[in-house]
C-alpha cells in the first residue's frame, strides 16, 4: 500500500518520515518531489571494477547548468535529506524528467526502513540535455511495511551508505565479499 498525501503528512508529524528541507508545495497526491543537489560526480576511470574502489571526481553544477552527455554515468544527489523509520521509500523519476530522456537510477530506487541520508542518483541520458541544481528530479513514494523489522538500515553494522553527505557517493560494491 502506498501512502497518500494525508498519510505522508501524518507520518511527518509523528517523525517517522523526515524531509529536510520540506515544503508543502512539493507534496503530491501520493508522493513528495525531490530536487537535484548542486554536486555531480563521475568516475575517474572509464572501466570500472566491481572488486576495486572506483574513485569519483566531484564538481559543482554551474549557474548556467551542465550538459549531460550520453554514455556517461553521472552520480547526482538530492537536495533533500530524508529519514524513513516505518516505511519503505522508493525514489522514482518524475515524468517530466523522463520526457527529457533522463534516468535518475539504474537499479537503486528502493530505500530501506531506517535509511537516513540524501539520495545518490545514478543519472544517465538518452541525448545531451542541460540540467540545473535545484530542478525537480524525482519523487519519493512510501510503502507500508508488513511485519516487525529486526534491524533498521541505520543500525546495521555493515551498512555502506550511513554517513550523512551532501555529495554523491560512489559504489561501495568493493566492500562486499565475493
Amino acid at each position: 500500500m502506498i501512502l497518500s498525501d494525508t498519510r505522508i503528512l501524518e507520518e511527518i508529524e509523528k517523525g517517522t518520515i523526515v524531509i529536510e528541507p520540506y515544503d508543502r508545495k512539493y507534496l503530491g497526491t501520493n508522493s513528495y518531489d525531490v530536487h537535484l543537489g548542486k554536486y555531480l560526480a563521475t568516475y575517474k576511470n572509464r572501466v570500472l571494477d566491481a572488486k576495486q574502489h572506483n574513485e569519483i571526481v566531484h564538481f559543482e553544477i554551474p549557474g548556467e547548468g551542465f550538459v549531460l552527455e550520453p554514455n556517461t554515468l553521472y552520480l547526482g544527489v538530492t537536495e533533500e535529506y530524508t529519514e524513513t523509520h516505518a516505511h519503505v521509500p522508493f525514489l522514482e523519476g518524475k515524468s517530466s524528467t523522463g520526457r527529457l530522456g533522463i534516468d535518475i537510477h539504474a537499479t537503486a530506487g528502493k530505500g530501506d526502513v531506517g535509511f537516513c541520508n540524501t539520495w545518490t542518483l545514478e543519472i544517465s541520458c538518452a541525448q545531451p540535455v542541460r540540467i540545473y541544481a535545484g530542478m525537480p528530479i524525482g519523487q519519493l513514494i512510501y510503502f507500508v511495511v508488513e511485519g516487525e523489522i529486526e534491524t533498521f538500515y541505520n543500525k546495521k553494522g555493515n551498512a555502506k551508505y550511513n554517513n550523512r553527505t551532501v555529495r554523491p557517493v560512489e559504489s561501495m560494491m568493493w566492500k562486499n565479499e565475493f
